[in-house]
């Protein structure tokens, strides 16, 4: 099923400061597996203390009360902070890399489109070109919704990162 596609389900986006050893993601998913709990999105990257991850788990709360993955999460010994974002409390963003095909008649108006999202052509050749966008999840799906006018070879995303919010949500 495509992002666009999906049932509107309630999502929260936790973010786990982990040990940066081998084997911690294969445990924090695991625990994920032996639960039935529901992932719907994962990321990983280093902080800026090579000593720990940063893992952003976006986590379907209809699949299990979030509280109890909470719980478990905290019985994990390589697990050092847990942080929950509510969506509204969040701003959350992804990544989209798209390589496709556009005529060159359609060209300038692409541009333009792509101009109009924030998304940047990245890299280009002869017969195709590859697509940037970084963006709330919901501008990417509308962004891939009008890439689908063309023929597209490739296209990635990438899971959901957020940070809380600055100001009250309104």
């Amino acid at each position: 099923m495509r992002a666009t596609e999906a049932p509107a389900r309630l999502h929260h986006l936790v973010t786990l400061k982990v040990e940066n050893k081998a084997g911690v993601l294969v445990r924090v998913a695991g625990l994920f597996a032996r639960r039935g709990f529901n992932i719907f999105s994962l990321a990983v990257a280093p902080t800026a203390d090579e000593r720990f991850s940063r893992i952003s788990i976006v986590v379907d709360v209809e699949s299990a009360p979030l509280q109890q993955i909470l719980d478990q999460l905290n019985k994990l010994i390589p697990v050092v902070e847990i942080t929950e974002l509510h969506p509204a409390h969040a701003l959350e963003a992804e990544l989209l890399l798209a390589t496709l095909e556009v005529p060159a008649e359609a060209l300038a108006e692409f541009e333009g489109r792509c101009s109009d999202y924030g998304a940047r052509i990245a890299d280009r050749s002869s017969t195709a070109l590859t697509v940037m966008l970084a963006a709330e999840p919901g501008e990417l799906d509308r962004f891939e919704s009008e890439l689908g006018r063309f023929v597209i070879h490739e296209l990635q995303r990438t899971g959901r990162i957020g940070l809380p919010k600055l100001t009250a949500a309104r």
